[in-house]
């Protein structure tokens, strides 16, 4: 498996060209990119054109680091919704982000189903959900970019035979799961997880957590990917188990106030690489 890390875990005023140079400097195999709001120092948006994109490419081969996937933080509670205009919009962007993806050499991109709220239920949240995503799924037949479903705090997915499930009522072979291996630590174990959806996952999503008492359901503390009590040595095993021998890709922040940056992209090389070593 290679090290990767998303492009939020970078300084947020960092520059696409510094980025990529430090980034590869760390020692890092891949990065992850986002469609956020125009306007940030690193990421794309429904603005980015094909100049920036060539221009993003050219920094990716120089630094030799691939671009893994695409991810967004724009899809919350939009493919959930009741009102078909949002559904549309979310459509817009997923074909933005499959279009970035294809132009800078990814094979993968990230969205997130679902948006209960007060006034929208989870069953009428995942009927949407599936209507839309259906409704997607018939329009990128044939495409090679996977469009991978992940696993957030949006109360969802609160079990991994919940994504099995949706990915079958989608039943088109473009989706795929892009796992997170550290947001269900809290009230599950993530071994488990891949176990039962070994041979779905296209993508994974690391990072640290730590439970309260050692205990499910009691809470805990975002922490360094290997202080975690996550059985890195259970899950690295199990993803390659099912099939992924892909990137792992850190999703993580800055918490050492006097840490050079430097330090802390190496820091997290070094903790992504030590929990690659399990697959060996």
């Amino acid at each position: 498996m290679k090290t990767s890390i998303n492009a939020w875990s970078v300084k947020g005023d960092t520059g696409f060209a510094e980025m990529f140079a430090q980034i590869s400097a760390a020692g890092f195999d891949g990065i992850e990119l986002n469609i956020d709001a125009p306007g940030t120092a690193h990421g794309l948006s429904m603005e980015t054109t094909d100049g920036d994109l060539a221009e993003i490419k050219k920094l990716s081969d120089a630094y030799n680091l691939p671009v893994v996937s695409i991810s967004t933080s724009q899809t919350a509670g939009m493919w959930g919704s009741p009102d078909p205009a949002v559904r549309e919009k979310v459509k817009a962007l997923v074909r933005k982000q499959i279009y970035c993806a294809e132009a800078l050499g990814a094979t993968g991109i990230l969205t997130v189903p679902g948006g209960m709220n007060d006034n929208l239920s989870l069953l009428a949240s995942w009927k949407n959900s599936v209507t839309a995503m259906k409704e997607f799924g018939a329009e990128i037949k044939g495409c090679k970019i996977k469009v991978g479903l992940e696993n957030v705090w949006n109360a969802f997915f609160t079990s991994p035979f919940d994504m099995v499930h949706f990915l079958d009522e989608l039943d088109c072979p473009e989706y795929a799961i892009y796992y997170d291996a550290g947001n269900m630590h809290a009230f599950s174990s993530s071994e488990h997880w891949v176990e039962v959806l070994s041979g779905r996952i296209d993508k994974v999503h690391v990072k640290g957590y730590k439970r309260n008492h050692g205990s499910i359901n009691q809470g805990g503390i975002w922490c360094d990917i290997t202080d975690a009590d996550i059985r890195w040595d259970k899950v690295v095993p199990g993803l390659k188990a099912g099939g992924f021998d892909g990137y792992l890709t850190a999703e993580v922040g800055k918490v050492i106030a006097d840490q050079s940056w430097d330090e802390y992209y190496k820091m997290v090389r070094d903790q992504v690489a030590a929990i690659c070593a399990y697959a060996n």
